[in-house]
Order: C-alpha cells, then sequence, then structure tokens
C-alpha cells in the first residue's frame, strides 16, 4: 500500500496556539516524503494536507489523532483524494 495519496484532515480541539502546526510540520518532516500544510481557521480549527506515500499519510493522521500533539484533540475528520501536486515540502500557513 505505497500509492500516492492527498490527506486533508481538519483536527477539532485545543490545537491553536499551542504549536500545533509547527510539530505537525516536524512529523511530516520525520516521515519523510510527505508534502503540503498545516493552516489555522478562523472556526478554531487546524486544516492539514499532506500529499505523499499513503502508508505515511495514515501514520501522520495516526498521529494527529493520537495523544502525542501538543494540545488536545477533540476530534479529527478526514478525506482522501488523489495527489494535486504543487507543493514543495511541508509548510506552516
Amino acid at each position: 500500500m505505497n500509492d500516492d495519496a492527498r490527506l486533508v484532515a481538519w483536527v477539532r480541539g485545543k490545537v491553536q496556539r499551542v504549536g500545533f502546526r509547527w510539530f505537525t510540520r516536524a512529523k511530516a518532516l520525520e516521515l519523510g516524503g510527505l508534502s503540503g500544510f498545516a493552516l489555522n481557521l478562523q472556526d478554531g480549527r487546524v486544516q492539514v494536507v499532506a500529499e505523499g506515500r499513503r502508508a505515511e499519510c495514515e501514520r501522520l493522521l495516526e498521529w494527529l489523532m493520537g495523544e502525542d500533539t501538543p494540545g488536545r484533540v477533540d476530534g479529527v475528520t478526514e478525506i482522501w483524494d488523489t495527489p494535486r501536486g504543487g507543493y514543495t515540502g511541508f509548510e506552516i500557513r
């Protein structure tokens, strides 16, 4: 299951002003091969878009849902799609 994928996740809880985007970027870089971004939304959620091998995207999603994230994650909604490209690295927006 190493096909390429696009993960779009919306993380809700206490995820702003706790370094959540920075740690998400660090985790994406640690996993390797992922590009995309983490973005604070006006409603208090963080949107994460990651493209790369599906296995690494799944690992990032597991981390987003886990207990090692900064702040407090109350839930994650995700959708899967085919990669669109256009990202250079993993950014904080």
